[in-house]
């Protein structure tokens, strides 16, 4: 298995991976997913031997990097490919100045694959598109 994980500026493959996702997978509506944040984000790119099989976006708000759009194929999950996305995005935080925070919305099922990355859930659960959702942050 060839993976590699990093920063991209490849938004077509990104937006492909979300769509199967987010909105033919979990139904989210398109007009949510398609927020218009994406200019103003980091993005991530999972490649396996060659083909983009998950992402990731950072927004930065403050001292908080915010990591949201995190998908990966139903068919590769298990397999290190989110563990590897999360990775990046808190190495790319480091390396940003004045960041010294993660933060992540986790639909609820995921909370305990973010608490084993170091991340601590906060607050309530919410709705986000439709789907339950509780905050998460850790320091960097």
């Amino acid at each position: 298995m060839n993976l590699h994980v990093g920063l991209t500026t490849d938004l077509a493959a990104c937006h492909a991976l979300r769509r199967v996702v987010f909105i033919e997978e979990q139904n989210v509506p398109a007009a949510e997913e398609v927020d218009g944040r994406d200019p103003d984000a980091l993005h991530l790119l999972a490649v396996l031997d060659g083909q983009p099989v998950g992402c990731a976006r950072i927004l930065i708000v403050g001292e908080t990097g915010k990591i949201g759009r995190v998908c990966v194929l139903r068919a590769l999950r298990g397999q290190g490919i989110g563990v590897a996305l999360i990775n990046a995005a808190l190495d790319a935080l480091r390396n940003l100045d004045g960041v010294h925070r993660a933060k992540l919305g986790a639909q609820t099922h995921a909370i305990g694959f973010y608490e084993a990355l170091g991340f601590v859930a906060q607050g309530p659960e919410y709705l986000d598109a439709g789907i339950a959702h509780r905050d998460m942050v850790r320091m960097l």
